[in-house]
Parts: C-alpha cells; sequence; structure tokens
C-alpha cells in the first residue's frame, strides 16, 4: 500500500543519549534530504539534562558533520529551522512544560497535529514515561500520534504483559511501534521476496525436502560499554527473544493472503503459536572466558567493568526448536548467538535433504556427496551463497563442492541504513517491520521458562564457537 509523509512533530524521550547522535538524527536527516514533503517535519529532543535548543543543536549538528548531503544542506540552516529541544528537568511538572512546548512548536509551524514519540530510553524507564505521556495527554491530539518503543519489550512473560496493558491504555495497537532494527535491513526484508517471489524456492520450503535450519548471531567482540545493561539481561533477553526469534518467524511463516501489515503480523504469530515448548535439554548456555581473540589477550567476561564478580549471565546461546505444523513438524530449527565468537555474522542456513539413494557407491571414497545448503548472510557481506556438488573432468569420477554466490553490494551499491528505513515506515503508518503485541506475548512465553529454569552457563573460551556441547 503506498503511503504518503505527513507534517509531523518527531519527539525523541531520552534525547541526550547516544542512540540519538548515533542512528536517529542521521536517519531523519537522510529521509528529510531524501523526501521534500518531508522539509515541513521537524524534531524535538527531550531530556532530563539542562540544554538548550542551540546546544542541543550544537550536538545534532556534530553527529551530521560526515553525513552525505550535509555540505549541501546547509547544516547550521537546517538545525537551526528543525531542531529543538525541551529539558524535563528534576520537577514534577515536567511532562506538562513539553506539551506546552509541543503546542507551541505546532502553532508556530503550522502541523496538523500529527506526532511521534521514540523512547530513546533505558527499558526500566518505559512504564513511567509512557504514563507521563498518557497524564499529560500528549497522546491526543488534532492528528495522529505514534509511540515507537525499542527492545526489549519487558524481561519476561508478566511484565511483557503489563507492558503491553499500559501501552493499550493510552495508544491503540495500530499506533504501536515496536521497533527491532534487525526487521530494517534490506536483507531481513529479502526473506519474504526471497521466499515468496521464487516459486523454485518456495517449492521445496518444507519438511519433505529441508534437513534442518540454522539462524546464527554471531559477534566478534565483548559487552565493551554495553556491560552494565548487558549484566542484567543476558544473550536470551538481549538477542534471542527478539532477533532470532524475529529471523526464524520470517523463515517459518506460511504465505499471508496479501503483503500488507496485518496479513504478515498474523502469519508469524501462527509460527510462534506452533512451537513446541522448550525443554532444558533443547537450550545451552555459555559465557565467555579469559582468552585470545582476533591474536590479542581477552579478558573474561567477569572482569569486563560493570559486570559483577561471580555474575552467572550468559553471553551464549545455542537451542533446538521444533515447530509442529503441517509444513515444519519434525524439522530442527537451531539458534544461535553469542559474543567473542570468530567472527561477526548473521546468517541463515537451509540444509536440504539428501538423495534417498546414493548412485556412486563404487566410487564412496571419491565421491563424498554433501548436502545442498542455501546460505542466506544478512551481514556482513550481505547476500546468498547455494551450495552444491558438480563432476570434476576426467576419472576417475570425482566431486566438488561448489556455490552459486550472489551479493547485494555489487548489484545495488550501498544498501539504506535499517534506522532509516524503520523511521520512515514509521511516519507513514506502516507497521509491516513492526512487532505486533501477540507476537511479543508469545516469544516470551517460549523463553520464560528458560530463564526461570536456572540452567547451568558453561564457560568457552573467546574465538571459539562456543561450549562443546550441544543442542543438534
Amino acid at each position: 500500500m503506498s503511503r504518503s509523509f505527513q507534517p509531523h512533530l518527531f519527539v525523541i524521550l531520552g534525547a541526550s543519549g547516544d542512540l540519538t547522535t548515533r542512528k536517529l538524527a542521521p536517519a531523519l536527516f537522510r529521509l528529510m534530504q531524501r523526501h521534500d514533503e518531508l522539509r515541513c517535519c521537524h524534531i524535538l529532543g527531550v531530556a532530563r539534562s539542562d540544554l538548550s535548543d542551540a546546544a542541543f543543536r550544537d550536538r545534532i549538528r556534530e553527529a551530521l558533520r560526515d553525513e552525505p548531503h550535509a555540505a549541501d544542506a546547509d547544516l547550521s540552516a537546517w538545525c537551526d529551522d528543525h531542531v529543538f529541544y525541551q529539558s524535563l528537568g528534576g520537577g514534577s511538572n515536567g511532562y506538562e512544560r513539553l506539551a506546552r512546548r509541543v503546542v507551541a512548536i505546532e502553532k508556530a509551524y503550522g502541523l496538523p497535529g500529527n506526532r511521534v514519540f521514540y523512547l530513546a530510553l533505558p527499558p526500566k524507564t518505559f512504564p513511567g514515561t509512557i504514563e507521563a505521556l498518557g497524564q499529560a495527554h500528549l497522546h491526543k491530539s488534532a492528528g495522529w500520534s505514534r509511540l515507537v518503543v525499542e527492545k526489549p519489550f519487558g524481561r519476561d512473560l508478566a511484565s511483557a504483559q503489563a507492558l503491553n496493558d499500559l501501552v493499550h491504555r493510552y495508544f491503540d495497537e495500530s499506533r504501536i511501534f515496536r521497533i527491532d532494527h534487525y526487521l530494517g535491513k534490506e536483507t531481513v526484508q529479502n526473506l519474504l521476496v526471497f521466499r515468496f517471489g521464487n516459486a523454485l524456492f518456495e517449492s521445496v520450503w518444507h519438511r519433505g525436502q529441508i534437513e534442518r535450519v540454522d539462524i546464527q548471531v554471531h559477534e566478534a567482540l565483548g559487552v565493551e560499554t554495553r556491560a552494565g545493561y548487558y549484566d542484567q539481561s543476558g544473550a536470551l533477553r538481549d538477542m534471542v527473544q527478539n532477533h532470532l526469534t524475529q529471523l526464524l518467524s520470517l523463515v517459518a511463516m506460511e504465505a499471508p493472503a496479501r503483503f500488507d501489515a496485518d496479513s504478515i503480523r498474523q502469519e508469524k504469530i501462527k509460527v510462534l503459536e506452533s512451537v513446541v515448548s522448550l525443554r532444558p535439554e533443547d537450550v545451552l548456555l555459555g559465557q565467555y572466558a579469559a582468552g585470545e581473540s582476533d591474536g590479542r589477550p581477552a579478558r573474561a567476561y567477569r572482569e569486563e567493568k560493570g559486570v559483577s564478580k561471580g555474575s552467572v549471565t550468559e553471553t551464549f546461546v545455542r537451542l533446538r526448536m521444533e515447530i509442529a505444523n503441517w509444513r515444519w513438524r519434525g524439522v530442527p530449527f537451531i539458534l544461535e548467538t553469542g559474543k567473542r565468537m570468530p567472527e561477526k555474522r548473521t546468517r541463515i542456513a537451509i540444509r536440504f535433504q539428501p538423495a534417498p539413494v546414493s548412485l556412486f557407491r563404487p566410487y564412496e571414497d571419491t565421491c563424498d556427496v554433501r548436502p545442498n545448503i542455501l546460505e542466506i548472510t544478512l551481514q556482513p557481506d550481505e547476500g546468498f551463497n547455494l551450495h552444491f556438488e558438480v563432476k570434476q573432468p576426467r576419472m576417475p569420477l570425482r566431486l566438488a563442492p561448489r556455490r552459486l554466490r550472489f551479493r547485494y553490494d555489487e548489484v545495488f551499491g550501498d544498501l539504506p541504513q535499517a534506522y532509516e528505513t524503520l523511521l520512515g515506515d514509521v511516519i507513514q503508518g506502516d507497521q509491516t517491520l513492526f512487532v505486533h503485541a501477540d507476537e511479543v506475548i508469545n516469544s516470551w512465553r517460549l523463553y520464560t521458562p528458560i530463564l526461570e529454569a536456572g540452567l547451568p552457563v558453561h564457560p568457552y573460551a573467546p574465538g571459539s564457537q562456543g561450549p562443546h556441547s550441544a543442542p543438534q
């Protein structure tokens, strides 16, 4: 469905944090430069820091200085025209003052009352902020109002249900955008086109032809500066419950009745409803120990600044899932994520069933028939490889693995950044790439029992593939 960009005020709560300068401001700047109809839109940064409009504009200017269109756009004039700041201060009437400022900007620039509220905040502050927005009636206006919530949405099933209830008190589900930046990647969106636009693959996308599916999100770095947050979260909450589960649902979903947000999200929900309850033996947790990474000494997770001594927070998860529906029954889905892995990589590997009978038994020493594998790489080096067997020339009969290869950048050049795509969709009201409330609840229903089970956390060496024993 074609949608338009309408004049609006984009309100960033928590605007003094680095998410605004690293991701949000550059994405909004690029959108405004590429779409003329967004030139009449404005940004209001909100935080407790005592900043003036001028000081906040200086921060934004610095963040945008290296943007490709910054020189052409007269960056200083753009910031003066489009960027504002409102401090909440330390008093109890901060949101009342915010409401007055919002109305003042809308009146000064003739805006119709369309508002986006982006929570660029720590998750623990979501409930209080949403309640404050509602109490100040900021969600009510002459136009539309939309709420964008960063992940994680809740810490477990109970907290996610409570947060959903709170959000729905002030915002209808059609106005809630639970953002997962992985879904903004062009290569993730291409999963739908790859599956449903190519009959070659869709015709073999089922238990009769697929032996197993591996979904991996590996990171070469440790926790770096995120230790304070990460030690309260862990890999299961930080990566599996959202990123990997979203990839799972896109790989496994049925064809939607229509290519629109409601139809696609309903099919993703059906996948999560069909996942068999996880057992402790299906899950392996790990935590990186001290060692070497990329030829340099690497300290253990427990030695990282901000990590509590004796922490049992997992930095690695591997789990085996089964989807009990007609298409996938009996096919294992292996989800894996970890820090301090050999390389940074996000990939989906579809391993096809082997031929039912080998024709090459007389030549088994030289004819080791490997399974066909479709490997979809989401980052880096975005593209896919299709692995298959060919006969090497001459005798004796000998097989060799080869691959068909496609890379996005070789064909299309640089890809749009995820946040640019997602913020554009928020402004247009397109929820296709955002997570529905029922997806959140069904996901937490899967993982909360594992979080509460107190499973052992096994050490693994940095640069390794994780702990040795694992669900297969």
